[in-house]
């Protein structure tokens, strides 16, 4: 076992780390926007608390959500170790930084990693430690869907959600199409497409996510 140890505590194999698990949250996050995007219906929320309700009581999801949890914290470890070994690589930035070779996102995952990781601490505050940790919403004292209104009622979380989801569109842009290529999945006949569907996920997603609560605080979801 101990070739799988130097493998893993390699530069590389960090980076296929990053990648497995990284790969792990976008399909969390298709699906997790799928969910949430029920608000659109503009049905008093009745549609997303039934799939709120069926996430969080269905046994094989919980399990799954352990796995998820364990993967994610995976993700922000490894992510931190490798901007801290390559910050110790170069010591002192360059002078002049080429942009034919790279884009200020790629270099700068450090940065948009640190505003997702308080993002989603305000996130799990608001929402999955209420839902998960108290009787808020188990005990029947208010839906998950009027826990919404009630948070982005104030335009501060509105503005921070925002501000998180522009975060994660940039870190979603470098980080899916790296995914890939940390796993070695290059081909020329793919490899358009998985840059394709990188750019267009790293869009899509953090839309959807921003608009949620800037339509619920502006009134037009109720």
């Amino acid at each position: 076992m101990s070739w799988v140890t130097k493998t893993l505590s390699s530069s590389l194999g960090r980076k296929l780390i990053m990648a497995i698990t990284g790969l792990s949250l976008v399909a969390f996050l298709l699906v997790h926007c799928g969910i949430n995007a029920c608000i659109f219906l503009n049905d008093g929320g009745e549609t997303f608390n039934e799939a709120a309700e069926f996430m969080a009581k269905n046994f094989f999801i919980r399990t799954a959500e352990i796995g998820l949890f364990v993967g994610l914290i995976a993700h922000i470890v490894d992510g931190l170790m490798l901007w801290s070994a390559n910050k110790k690589k170069r010591p002192v930035q360059y002078a002049v930084v080429s942009k034919d070779n790279s884009t200020w996102y790629s270099r700068s995952m450090g940065l948009l990693g640190t505003l997702l990781l308080l993002f989603l601490v305000m996130h799990l505050k608001h929402f999955w430690v209420v839902s998960r940790f108290t009787d808020v919403i188990t005990g029947g004292q208010k839906t998950l869907f009027q826990e919404m209104q009630e948070v982005f009622a104030s335009p501060v979380p509105v503005i921070v959600y925002v501000v998180g989801c522009i975060s994660l569109a940039y870190h979603l842009l470098h980080g899916v199409q790296s995914a890939f290529q940390s796993l070695g999945w290059n081909h020329p006949k793919y490899t358009p497409f998985v840059k394709s569907f990188g750019c267009w996920f790293a869009i899509i997603i953090p839309v959807v996510f921003a608009a949620m609560p800037i339509a619920m605080h502006l009134g037009l979801i109720k």
